[in-house]
């Protein structure tokens, strides 16, 4: 079992930045690749950006690209991801993710275990 929490949403004017931490707790978390999703009222949960266990690589929705940075520390069992000028289209609840896989992956269906998810408002 691997614990995850995350922490550092908030209310945001639009062009801001903010910081999302994500704690694991439980097994190995230098073995698991992460990922950060997000779910907008009334829609689906969407990827935003992954990072996998083995050379630390990085993938990012479209959506986020050069605005978004995602990052871990493995001796402190956390990941980041780094928020510049946001959009009130970033708004939605962040969910981190952990996923035994060595390879990204942007599938909600790949990842076996959640966090309860950190609200993120971007007012305009």
């Amino acid at each position: 079992q691997v614990q995850l929490v995350e922490s550092g949403g908030g209310l945001v004017q639009a062009g801001g930045s903010l910081r999302l931490s994500c704690a694991a707790s439980g097994r190995t978390f230098s073995s698991y690749s992460m990922g950060w999703f997000r779910q907008a009222p009334g829609k689906e949960r969407e990827f935003v950006a992954a990072i996998s266990w083995i050379g630390g690589r990085t993938s990012y929705a479209d959506s986020v690209k050069g605005r978004f940075t995602m990052s871990r520390d493995n001796a402190k069992s956390t990941v980041y991801l780094q928020m510049n000028s946001l959009k009130p289209e970033d708004t939605g609840v962040y969910y981190c993710a952990a996923t035994p896989s060595p390879t990204l992956r942007n599938e909600p269906t790949r990842y076996d275990y959640w966090g309860q998810g950190t609200q993120v408002t971007v007012s305009s």
